[in-house]
């Protein structure tokens, strides 16, 4: 028998495989910085520019009128007040506007001895109304009295 041949061997070669990089998370490294302690400084005081130092707040005493006073006082005297507080006229026609009053209860008790009715407010209109034709009233006969103002 003759020699069996044997097959030929096949030549195996090795692949060779990528290099894979491996990642491996660093830690952050610290440095250790040396130091030095600062020099210690004199303390100088030095008034800040522009920097208020807050300052209390001041209690706001209500500010009250002379008129609020003058009712007080005649209030407390039980004594009759009225006062006019102010007197408001139409700029485009000067006869026309209004007047605001004040007054107080011992005035509004004088009122009603007088002989007014209504609320308080109206028996103060009714005075002021008739306050007012007195004085036209009183101007018109000085007017008429005068000798050279006749007809």
């Amino acid at each position: 028998m003759a020699a069996a041949k044997k097959p030929a061997a096949k030549k195996v070669v090795a692949k060779k495989k990528p290099a894979v990089k491996k990642v491996v998370a660093k830690k952050p490294v610290v440095k250790k910085v040396a130091t030095k302690k600062p020099a210690a400084k004199k303390v100088v005081a030095v008034k800040p520019s522009g920097v208020k130092k807050p300052r209390a707040k001041k209690v706001k005493e209500p500010v009250v009128s002379q008129n609020d006073l003058d009712k007080a006082r005649a209030t407390a005297n039980s004594e009759p007040w009225v006062a006019i507080l102010n007197v408001d006229l139409d700029p485009a026609n000067i006869s026309s506007g209004s007047v605001s009053l004040d007054w107080n209860d011992h005035f509004i008790a004088k009122l009603v001895r007088a002989g007014y009715k209504g609320t308080d407010v109206e028996m103060v209109d009714q005075w002021f109304g008739t306050l007012c034709r007195n004085v036209l009233q009183e101007n018109w006969e000085q007017d008429q009295a005068d000798p050279t103002n006749r007809k």
